[in-house]
């Protein structure tokens, strides 16, 4: 017998044996499989330990990656990107049919995984030698098709993945197949990965609070997975913050009164303007700027002017630090609106966008200088540093603020922000216990904007979860949007409104566009709902919407039995303000506890 034959073999009485420093891809998509069948967050993490568990280490960060749906961290911006037409193509090659046929029962299914698992398992009765795909096989191929690039790419592309979709198990193509075109959608949050890695290779969930800091201060999961599978939970206690590696940001609390902020935060506070701008962290390393967004995106390519500007006027030659970067007139001076800003996320035309919208940098935050991480450092130190570091012009400045105890202070230089064109008031802790929590959002910072003035007389951001089809002159489109704050005690999402409002006909048109990628066949596992929406989507897509007011509501799951049993919390008259917020993420969006403080923070005005 041949070494083919015995392989082969072995693959069919023994599927998921290749050896102990192998792992074949089918274990993988049988969790996946699991997991896209339960709703349970539970199921899901026990699902993740079986599958980490029996993981070679040294795979476990490259399996960590795809059951994210990737092949690297965000940050790195290696993306698959192979368009659904060549992946048709490379099904079509890979089941001997006709791109036609693939075609005609993609419309039906609208699932070109189910399409080639379909296909591939008609084939499957024809071929009796294939070689089983391993996961560093799958991942290894997935990389080349990644970075395949110039004349001949596309060919090479399709060519490389019919090769592995022709050794592949139905229920591998599957998975594939929404691998390479960004379908995946297990629904798997990072911090159910977190859970599963604490179970598996730190005893219990004790452990996830040294995960978490390692994770947030890297903001690579692979990274931490393979270390703690490794070389255990001591070496990710020594994991510190590094230039170009973006650290997950700190996000903050809000309240509705100086008077809260103040008793909050110890009597006394560093409050400092709130800009509207898009919130970047650079790492300068020498000559070399890299900046990320707030979702960690690598944004350097789009803002050359900034990166000129922290290459010129950041003193040291290392550092990390966080800024504000708003578009301004500068013949004025004055400040523009984020949605100016946001002309500047493009590819294309970046020096006429630059010459259109010039930007400001307003710094607040410094995280590391020339070898010292700065994150364990109390706010004080932070800023005094800070000021030491910066050669402060016209378009590079600390973030104005003002140290107080006085709300009455507080309130005025609130009003100055406002009129200045900020949004409000960033209110930071001046305690010793007042680090840098990254990738947290807690009470040493809070917001202090204009919308918690009075009812709702603003705006939140709220993540799109499902949507009901629209009737009369929305027949064919949604008739209105289901949305939702944020848990992040639970990691879920609870719905607080039915928001049918403020959409143009283009917005219309475009939202069934935005949201297409991220449909899914029922609620995600992560959004907690009484209401049956018609559609649902992964949690992913950030409104802004503006109401009437927050009201008690047995309908929505917003803050359930917090204010009253039995019922949760709904914003009234919710209308869209035509702002969509890419530059967050699902878990930026408003959270439940603020939406709760902004409902209390009414009665408190009613009352008095």
């Amino acid at each position: 017998m041949s070494w083919q034959s015995t392989f082969t073999f072995i693959s069919l009485y023994f599927p998921n044996y290749l050896g102990d420093r192998e792992l074949r891809y089918l274990s993988v998509a049988d969790v996946y499989e699991k997991i896209e069948n339960t709703t349970k967050r539970l199921e899901m993490t026990d699902y993740l330990v079986e599958l980490f568990k029996k993981t070679p280490k040294d795979l476990i960060d490259k399996v960590v990656y795809l059951t994210q749906g990737k092949l690297y961290p965000d940050f790195m911006g290696i993306e698959i990107g192979m368009a659904e037409k060549l992946a048709i193509k490379a099904v079509a090659r890979a089941a001997g049919r006709n791109a036609r046929e693939i075609e005609a029962d993609l419309r039906r299914t609208g699932d070109l995984g189910e399409t080639a698992q379909k296909f591939l398992e008609k084939k499957l009765q024809l071929t009796f030698f294939r070689q089983p795909l391993t996961v560093e096989r799958v991942y290894q191929t997935l990389d080349k098709i990644a970075r395949a690039s110039g004349s001949g790419s596309i060919d090479q592309k399709v060519a490389l993945l019919s090769g592995i979709l022709s050794d592949a198990e139905p229920k591998e193509a599957k998975y594939i197949i929404r691998t390479v075109t960004g379908k995946l959608r297990l629904g798997v949050a990072d911090m159910t990965v977190l859970d599963a890695l604490a179970i598996a290779y730190g005893g219990g969930k004790d452990a996830r609070p040294i995960l978490e800091r390692a994770y947030n201060v890297s903001s690579d999961l692979g990274l931490v997975a393979r270390i703690v599978a490794e070389k255990g939970l001591d070496a990710l206690k020594d994991f510190r913050v590094s230039v170009g590696k973006p650290v997950r940001p700190m996000l903050a609390e809000r309240l509705s009164s100086p008077q809260e902020i103040l008793e909050k935060l110890g009597g006394r506070c560093i409050a400092e303007y709130k800009y509207d701008g898009e919130r970047i962290q650079a790492h300068k390393n020498g000559d070399e700027v890299l900046l990320f967004s707030r979702r960690l995106e690598n944004i350097t390519s789009q803002f050359p002017d900034a990166v000129e500007l922290i290459r010129e006027h950041i003193k040291p030659r290392s550092a990390i630090i966080e800024a504000e970067c708003v578009s301004v007139d500068l013949d004025t001076g004055e400040l523009r609106p984020f949605q100016e800003l946001m002309h500047r996320r493009r590819k294309y035309d970046i020096r006429e966008a630059i010459e259109e919208y010039p930007v400001s940098l307003f710094v607040f935050d410094v995280l590391y200088v020339d070898g010292r991480d700065l994150t364990l450092e109390p706010y004080p130190i932070r800023h005094k540093v800070l000021e030491e570091i910066i050669d402060v012009t016209d378009r590079v400045q600390i973030a104005k603020y003002l140290i107080t105890d006085d709300p009455e202070e507080m309130e005025k230089f609130f009003e100055e922000a406002i009129e200045n064109g900020c949004e409000g008031l960033v209110c930071k802790s001046l305690n010793e216990d007042s680090i840098y929590q990254a990738g947290s959002r807690g009470w040493l910072w809070i917001k202090y904007k204009r919308d918690y003035k009075s009812e709702m007389t603003d705006a939140v951001d709220l993540t799109v979860v499902g949507a009901f089809h629209g009737r009369g002159k929305r027949a064919g489109t949604y008739g209105a949007l289901l949305l939702a704050a944020y848990n992040p005690d639970e990691d879920i999402f609870e719905t607080v409104c039915k928001c049918g409002s403020g959409f143009t006909d283009e917005d219309l048109k475009r939202i069934p566009e935005i949201m297409e990628p991220h449909k899914i066949p029922h609620r995600h596992a992560r959004v907690k709902s009484k209401m049956e929406a018609d559609v649902w989507f992964e949690p992913v897509v950030v409104l802004e919407v503006i109401g009437a007011e927050i009201t008690l509501s047995p309908i929505h799951t917003c803050g359930m039995d917090k204010i009253r049993k039995g019922s949760g919390l709904a914003i009234r008259f919710p209308r869209f303000t035509g702002r969509y917020r890419l530059d967050k993420s699902a878990e930026d969006s408003t959270t439940v506890k603020e939406i709760i403080e902004m409902y209390r923070s009414q009665l408190k005005k009613v009352e008095g």
